[in-house]
């Protein structure tokens, strides 16, 4: 693969380039990861995984999708662990965190084959407007403000921020 300062994504056997993130992504990546891992660690309710880890979708042909964050329970799994290489297991929770290059076509097709692999709950954060969407795959999506909860319902059980404090670093 060539590298000019981007990371793939494998969709459907086509490797997608997708550049790397400005430094707000990021510490809004950093920031909700931080929150949910040590609420993952803290109640041993399951993993969380960073951007760089890729999942594995589909098979023939291949889809291979990096969310920014995502979550495994700890009831999923498997007893010898994850094994090596990509998960193979589509991720509880998966989260994408937008972009300016990102559109809304990309964050659709992405939501669609999480839901296809099996992923329960997508939240799409968005610096900018500094709110968080909640998808499920049999309900209307809901936009969450700044002064709301953002909760992890039955997915990742017991966890809840409020969503101001996932874009406190920014400025």
């Amino acid at each position: 693969m060539p590298d000019h300062g981007v990371w793939y994504e494998l969709v459907r056997g086509e490797l997608r380039a997708m550049p790397l993130a400005s430094g707000p992504h990021g510490l809004v990546t950093t920031t909700l990861l931080g929150m949910l891992w040590r609420h993952a660690v803290e109640h041993r309710v399951g993993r969380v995984f960073t951007p760089d880890t890729g999942v594995h979708l589909f098979r023939e042909p291949d889809t291979v999708r990096a969310p920014d964050i995502s979550f495994l329970s700890e009831a999923r799994i498997p007893p010898e662990g994850i094994g090596r290489g990509f998960l193979r297991i589509a991720p509880d929770l998966a989260v994408e965190v937008l972009s300016p290059e990102d559109t809304m076509a990309e964050i659709e097709e992405k939501i669609t084959d999480y839901f296809a692999a099996g992923t329960r709950l997508v939240w799409v954060v968005n610096p900018r407007a500094r709110t968080v969407t909640v998808y499920r795959p049999d309900a209307r999506p809901y936009v969450l403000g700044r002064h709301e909860r953002l909760g992890g319902e039955e997915i990742v059980p017991g966890f809840s921020c409020q969503v101001e404090d996932i874009f406190a670093w920014i400025r």
